[in-house]
C-alpha cells in the first residue's frame, strides 16, 4: 500500500490502522449472540452449519432479533437437523412451513428455498462445489455466485422467489450472499467465522455491502458510489484489498460494528 495514497485527505496508513483495531475489537465471540451468524454456530455438523448459514443470511434484514427468531422458527420446523430434513421431507412435511413469514419472506419462499437446496445437495457435496463449478471460467467468486443461482432455480418455481436470492451480475449488491461467504470460508482463529469451506480463497471475497458499512465507508472517503449496488461492493472491495490483500473482507467487522454499535 502506497503511504502517499490519503482518502478524506486522511493518510491510507492511518485509516488501515483504524480499521485494524476496529476488525480486532468487532470479530469477537462475544458480538455472536447478537448476530445471525449466531444460528449457524448452534450446530456443529459441516452442512447444517451450510443450511443453517444460507438460510439465515437469505432472511438477514431488518432488527436482528427479529432475524433470529424467524431464523429459529424456521430451523425448528426442520427438527433442528437442517440437511437431514431437506433431503429427506415429504410433500406433507413441507406444508408446514406454509404459514412461515418473515417480512417479504413467505411460506411459498421458504418451501421453495428448501427444494431448491435438495436439487443442490442430490448432485453435489456442498455449495462450495457449486461454486467452484461456476468459477472455472473466470476464477471470480461472481460468477461462482452466479452459477449457485442458476442451480438453484433449475427447478421449476415462482418468479417472487427469486428475489430472496440476489443476481449479482445484475448489478445486486448481494450483501447477504457475501456475508454467507464470509462466515463460510473466511478462519482466522478469532471464532466468529468458520472456515469451513477450503477451496475458496479468502482473497477473492467480496465485502457484504449494506447501509451501514457503505455509509461507514463513505465518511472514511473509501467509497465514491452513491449507491450501494455490485460496482460500489468492486469498488470498496478494491480499496480493501491494498489494505489486506489476502483477507478484504476481514474489514466488514470493522465497517458494519462502526455503522451500527458506534453510529459512525
Amino acid at each position: 500500500m502506497s503511504l502517499n495514497i490519503s482518502y478524506n485527505g486522511i493518510p491510507a496508513t492511518e485509516i488501515k490502522a483504524f480499521l485494524e483495531e476496529k476488525y480486532l475489537q468487532y470479530n469477537n465471540p462475544s458480538f455472536i449472540e447478537c448476530d445471525p451468524i449466531s444460528i449457524p454456530h448452534s450446530f456443529s455438523e459441516s452442512r447444517d452449519k451450510e443450511i443453517s448459514g444460507f438460510l439465515t443470511a437469505a432472511i438477514a434484514w431488518g432488527r436482528r432479533d427479529l432475524i433470529l427468531r424467524s431464523s429459529r422458527i424456521m430451523l425448528e420446523l426442520m427438527e433442528n437437523s437442517p440437511y437431514e430434513f431437506i433431503m429427506s421431507a415429504n410433500d406433507n412435511e413441507l406444508l408446514r412451513f406454509a404459514r412461515f413469514v418473515h417480512r417479504t419472506f413467505n411460506g411459498t419462499d421458504c418451501i421453495y428455498f428448501i427444494k431448491g437446496l435438495r436439487q443442490i445437495y442430490s448432485s453435489f457435496g456442498s455449495m462450495e462445489d457449486v461454486i467452484l463449478q461456476g468459477m472455472k471460467a473466470s476464477g471470480s467468486v461472481k460468477e461462482g455466485l452466479s452459477h449457485l443461482r442458476s442451480i438453484f432455480f433449475s427447478l421449476p418455481h415462482a418468479i417472487r422467489n427469486e428475489k430472496h436470492f440476489a443476481d449479482v451480475t445484475g448489478g445486486a449488491a448481494g450483501k447477504r450472499l457475501n456475508m454467507f461467504l464470509r462466515w463460510m470460508v473466511r478462519k482466522d482463529n478469532y471464532g466468529v467465522d468458520f472456515g469451513i469451506w477450503k477451496k475458496v480463497d479468502p482473497a477473492l471475497l467480496y465485502i457484504p455491502l449494506d447501509l451501514h458499512s457503505g455509509n461507514t465507508a463513505r465518511r472514511l472517503g473509501l467509497l465514491s458510489r452513491k449507491m450501494n449496488d455490485w460496482k460500489a461492493v468492486e469498488e470498496l472491495t478494491g480499496i480493501l484489498k491494498e489494505f489486506d490483500p489476502a483477507d478484504p473482507v476481514k474489514y466488514d467487522f470493522a465497517l458494519f460494528g462502526l455503522g451500527v454499535n458506534e453510529k459512525f
